[in-house]
Order: structure tokens, then sequence, then C-alpha cells
């Protein structure tokens, strides 16, 4: 296990992903935050506490579960996954909708949460921000705000530990 991230270094990603925010959305009129259960959720309320802290008016968060839209869910075999809530207390039509999750890998979680997006309504656009991204992609998906990328072996992965789930604050490779 190798420590990649320390808590201060978490902070100021987010702290560079709210600046990207900001500068591609100068009026920061009717964004919505949805965070990908269950680390993009806590990314995406941290993000929100940064945007309004820096006079974003008024911005919007929510959390979505991708379970029933994964495409491996028949690949599972008897590890039944866990389907939690979707928290979206806001209308998504017409909005720009940030999608904020931990690592972005080969895409497909993102292309899940798309879809369940989808189901929810139509926004105006719909961009992706990540802490990280290490490549590796199988579908053609890519983010629009990045902490920052990191190059990692195929063999290894990038687990993210955040205090509010996990009692410490790091990214490692495992």
């Amino acid at each position: 296990m190798e420590v990649i991230l320390k808590e201060h270094q978490i902070s100021q990603l987010l702290e560079h992903l709210a600046s990207q925010i900001i500068d591609t959305n100068p009026d920061c009129a009717s964004i919505g935050l949805v965070g990908i259960r269950s680390r993009g959720e806590i990314l995406a309320q941290r993000l929100q506490h940064i945007l309004l802290d820096r006079g974003v008016p008024e911005v919007e968060c929510g959390a979505l579960d991708t379970t029933l839209y994964r495409d491996d869910i028949n690949q599972m075999g008897t590890h039944q996954p866990t389907v939690q809530t979707t928290d979206i207390d806001f209308n998504i039509d017409d909005r720009v909708i940030i999608l904020v999750d931990d690592v972005l890998n080969t895409g497909r979680s993102v292309r899940a949460a798309l879809d369940a997006l989808t189901d929810l309504g139509r926004p105006s656009v719909i961009r992706l921000a990540v802490l990280l991204d290490r490549g590796s992609r199988e579908l053609p998906i890519g983010a629009d705000y990045i902490g920052k990328k990191i190059e990692v072996p195929h063999d290894k992965t990038v687990q993210v530990y955040l205090n509010d789930m996990d009692e410490r604050e790091e990214v490692v490779l495992e």
C-alpha cells in the first residue's frame, strides 16, 4: 500500500475543482451537483460548501445510486449488490448538472450514472468532475473537471478514503 495523497492534498484538489467549475460557469446559475454514491456524494457535498463559501449564490446537491444501471450486475455471481437510495431533492430539468465521483477509471460507473440521471429528467448539460483520473478507459468518457491525473499500473487499484465514512483521509494505491 502506497499513500499517494494526504488529507491536505485532497482539500487542495477540491479547491482546484471548484475553481474549474467557477471558471467555466461564470454566472454559476442553475448548477446542481450530483455525487455518485458513495464517495462521490461526499465529494459533491464538500464542493458545494466550497462553492457557497466562494459566493456562488445557490448550489443544490444530491446523491445518485447507479447499482441497477451497472452493466456488470449480472456478472457479480452470488454477491448481491447493495442498492442505496437516490436523493436528488431538486428538479434537474434544464439545469447544469455536475456529476461528481472520486476516481475515473474505465468509464463504466459514469455511463451508469448518465443512464440513471437521464431517467430522472433532462438537464441542459451534464458535466463530470472527478478527484482523480487514472486513465484505463473502456468507454469513450472523459471528465470536464479533473483534480489530478495519475498514472497507475493496471494491476493496482486506487482507493479513496474519506473521514466521513472511513475515519481516515487519504488516497492509496493497493
